[in-house]
């Protein structure tokens, strides 16, 4: 009888966990564009959205306080465009993908949903999430809070502890910053990281900062204004 108890527990619990994933909190990524084009190349969505001269949103994604990344939470729980069909038009617009060839943004989604979204489901379900997200992005305008600090997508350069203090000054917490390097081997401004509380309602400060690609001192913040098509409906930010 203990044994048959022991087991029922151990499934419920086996069950329980397949679909309920505990995190500290989320970071919300944002990319500037320019910086994306300028790396890769990039290629107009197939929605005929032209692409607007801002950051774009590239992901929610959960956290824990010691620096690790849940992923892949829940295979059973698919992307379903269906069940954001409300939020389409908006993520068209604030969630573009400018990966080549030119798609609709749905794969981005769907990546950002396998990896991410899956691992908040015990907060968030398939539309909350997109919706924070939108929701998060309009709460706060980075291109907006750079300019009034005079920090301009130009191509110049900018000392990185100006563009940090010019986010905080808007958001009221320390960003996290991380730049990649363009054919010339400058480091240019890429994404921002926000930190958000694990029901992805509030801005806070980050227990953490993201690692990987850091920035040096000064990064470049490439244009994205004047951008033009190639024969090959290839854009470059130049």
């Amino acid at each position: 009888m203990k044994s048959t108890l022991i087991t029922i527990v151990v499934l419920s619990c086996l069950s329980v966990l397949c679909v309920s994933h505990d995190f500290d909190f989320f970071f919300f990524v944002e990319q500037w564009p320019g910086s994306y084009c300028e790396e890769h190349g990039c290629c107009k969505p197939s929605t005929g959205v032209t692409p607007s001269d801002d950051f774009t949103i590239i992901g929610l994604w959960p956290k824990f306080n010691n620096g690790s990344t849940p992923s892949n939470c829940n295979p059973n729980n698919v992307f379903d465009p269906t069940k954001i069909s409300d939020l389409i038009k908006s993520m068209e617009e604030e969630w573009t993908s400018l990966s080549c060839p030119s798609n609709d943004g749905t794969e981005l989604w769907e990546i950002q949903w396998n990896k991410h979204g899956t691992c908040s489901e015990s907060v968030l379900d398939q539309h909350a999430y997109f919706q924070a997200s939108l929701n998060l992005k309009n709460r706060i305008d980075l291109l907006q809070a750079l300019k009034k600090s005079g920090i301009e997508p130009n191509g110049k350069f900018y000392e990185v502890e100006k563009i940090k203090e010019a986010i905080k000054n808007e958001v009221g917490y320390t960003p996290g910053l991380s730049c990649h390097k363009n054919t010339d081997g400058e480091s240019m401004l890429y994404q921002v990281y926000l930190c958000v509380d694990s029901s992805a309602s509030n801005f806070i400060e980050c227990p953490i900062f993201p690692k990987g690609k850091a920035c040096v001192s000064q990064a470049l913040f490439p244009s994205f204004q004047a951008i033009t098509t190639t024969a090959s409906g290839i854009y470059y930010s130049k």
